[in-house]
């Protein structure tokens, strides 16, 4: 027994999860300091978390390159392919934190245990993309998601919060049903979680022929779309993303999405490649579905949370086009695009959190009247977020959006690439709409209540940099994607 022991500790190379160790051992030390160092100022949590995920991201940036090097008995791996999305989620994490203090401090509510959640959150993440076992999968996200629904109702004083941390585990709790029961199909029909098992045994069956196995990855699909906020599984974001605390909006708009996907991708790509003329069909339905329901009710929204709410499904929609497309051109674009919708996206929520008053009373699009004339810096960086978004050049978002679409031509799905278009020049008018109030209303009020704190404009300047830099010199960040999907 003791010489098991031995050699399975020798198998175990601890340095694929070490990002991840980081994290949670900083985490579990975070919830030390708060109660032996009690302090009302949280800022240096902050400042301490925000080290820790710069510490965690040289890790993990140090591995790029390297070969594939799989652990645990094969249910994680590190490669190029899950160092980006872990470089994703510390970016997430990172801006996330450097926004939450003031926030926090504004609202009453900057409760020391923030920082840990958001890091737990992260490693949650980080194993979903590390995973290569259904089980490490689903662990990782279990971990995220008991996260987020605590993130979703941090502001115990809110009402809006603590509903929308309620709304969101009660159908959370729902989709991972879905989940585990594709999961459990899928050990009944294999005999294995892992995900080399799987393709083997599917390889030898012949995936078209066996209807539990399609049920099985339907269901699987069912609770990853839930996750990433595509219709028709959409219903909860628009309330959970106006009632959670805005900086956790930014993080779990952001982080959780690029999760999703880089699950989706080794699921679909990786282990039911023999099964792609079912879920490309299903795909191609729901990416229509998910970019006209998101883009066409953004259109009718004035809280600007819910605007950003829609405008998140509808970015989710552009991505699964790279997904039906699925050839490198398409995937790449997703990696691409989800690091550029992390910068974008969660800057745009940091100018809301300045423009913001306590309890969030002013939440609307028409309370960014006038904010051009009183803080240009402030409008200057909002509209080159909105512009971002809307996938204008020369921004990164512009970038993403022509590389998924040039992905779904070369497979042949010109007509989704049509759609696509189409609803992006669509979604131009809700974000152009932000930039004519801030620049061409009349400013109503003194905005003498914006502060700019010191981490919210260390956030604005990483986010601000990442919206523009990879839309004026691409090749760099396209190459590091390229090379993350050459092995899958």
């Amino acid at each position: 027994m003791d010489i098991n022991v031995a050699q399975l500790f020798q198998t175990i190379n601890v340095n694929v999860i070490m990002p991840e160790i980081i994290l949670s051992v900083l985490g579990m030390a975070l919830l030390l300091v708060n109660v032996f160092i009690p302090s009302k100022s949280k800022v240096y949590l902050a400042w301490m978390s925000f080290a820790g995920i710069v510490g965690a991201g040289l890790v993990t940036a140090s591995s790029w390159g390297t070969a594939a090097v799989s652990s645990f008995s094969g249910s994680v791996v590190l490669d190029n392919f899950g160092i980006f999305f872990k470089i994703i989620f510390l970016i997430a994490a990172g801006l996330a934190v450097l926004i939450s203090d003031q926030y926090m401090e504004r609202e009453d509510c900057n409760h020391g245990e923030l920082y840990p959640i958001i890091l737990f959150t992260t490693v949650g993440m980080m194993l979903m993309a590390a995973g290569t076992d259904m089980m490490t999968i689903f662990l990782g996200l279990e971990l995220m998601s008991i996260s987020l629904y605590v993130l979703a109702g941090f502001n115990r004083a809110s009402v809006k919060s603590n509903e929308a941390g309620m709304k969101y585990f009660l159908l959370g709790a729902f989709s991972t049903g879905f989940l585990l029961y594709g999961m459990a199909l899928i050990y009944g029909i294999t005999g294995s979680t892992r995900f080399d098992k799987i393709i083997a045994v599917i390889g030898q069956a012949g995936a078209g022929s066996n209807p539990m196995l399609l049920s099985a990855m339907f269901l699987l699909l069912t609770g990853f779309l839930f996750k990433i906020a595509a219709a028709p599984f959409h219903m909860w974001t628009p309330d959970v993303y106006e009632g959670a605390p805005t900086p956790m909006t930014a993080f779990m708009s952001a982080g959780p999405k690029a999760a999703g996907f880089a699950v989706l991708i080794r699921l679909l790509i990786v282990v039911f490649p023999l099964m792609a003329v079912e879920w490309r069909d299903l795909l191609w339905i729901l990416a229509v579905l998910t970019m006209t329901i998101g883009n066409f009710t953004a259109l009718r929204q004035d809280n600007i949370k819910r605007m950003l709410a829609y405008s998140s499904i509808a970015h989710a929609g552009y991505a699964i086009v790279g997904l039906v497309a699925a050839n490198p051109t398409g995937v790449s674009g997703i990696l691409f695009y989800m690091l550029s919708y992390t910068f974008m996206n969660i800057g745009a929520f940091a100018i809301i959190v300045l423009v913001g008053k306590k309890g969030e009373p002013n939440g609307t699009v028409m309370d960014f009247n006038g904010l051009g004339q009183k803080r240009p810096a402030l409008a200057a960086a909002m509209t080159l977020f909105m512009f971002s978004l809307a996938g204008m050049p020369p921004t990164a978002g512009f970038i993403g959006k022509f590389y998924i679409f040039s992905g779904a031509i070369q497979s042949g799905y010109i007509w989704l690439a049509v759609i696509g278009v189409l609803n992006s020049a669509a979604s131009v008018y809700y974000y152009l709409r932000v930039i004519v109030y801030m620049y061409f209303k009349p400013c109503e009020q003194e905005l003498d209540w914006v502060t700019v704190s010191t981490p919210v404009a260390l956030a604005l300047v990483i986010a601000g940099a990442g919206s523009l830099i990879p839309g004026i010199i691409p090749s760099v960040v396209l190459e590091l994607a390229q090379k993350a999907v050459q092995l899958i």
